[in-house]
């Protein structure tokens, strides 16, 4: 889910692979990690896409597509569930760092 953050989540095949079904998969993930597969994944592409906000100046509408949401008002309201504040405020406020990419991630990791 990591690596393929941008590919529509496919529980059932998660699931397969880890020779449980799907619902003991949720389960388990759920505590493991203290949320849905469904929401790690939306948490993984909104810290992809804050970076992208942060250190490039493509759209929000781009940024949107290319961390896998389907549509630009279901990414902003899910930014703004996460974040606090929309796309297009988030990078009004937020600037660029230059400093080792461990460290910013860990810096500017949403808390939610």
């Amino acid at each position: 889910m990591d690596r393929a953050y941008a590919q529509p989540l496919d529980v059932p095949a998660l699931a397969r692979i880890a020779h449980v079904s799907p619902a003991h998969f949720t389960r388990a993930f759920r505590a493991a990690f203290g949320e849905t597969p469904h929401r790690y994944l939306q948490r993984r592409r909104v810290e992809r896409a804050m970076f992208l906000l942060r250190e490039t100046d493509r759209s929000v509408t781009d940024v949107c597509f290319e961390v896998g949401f389907g549509s630009l008002g279901t990414f902003s309201r899910t930014f703004r569930a996460i974040v606090g504040r929309s796309p297009r405020e988030y990078r009004r406020e937020a600037t660029a760092v230059d400093v080792p990419t461990c460290f910013t991630m860990a810096w500017t990791r949403p808390v939610g």
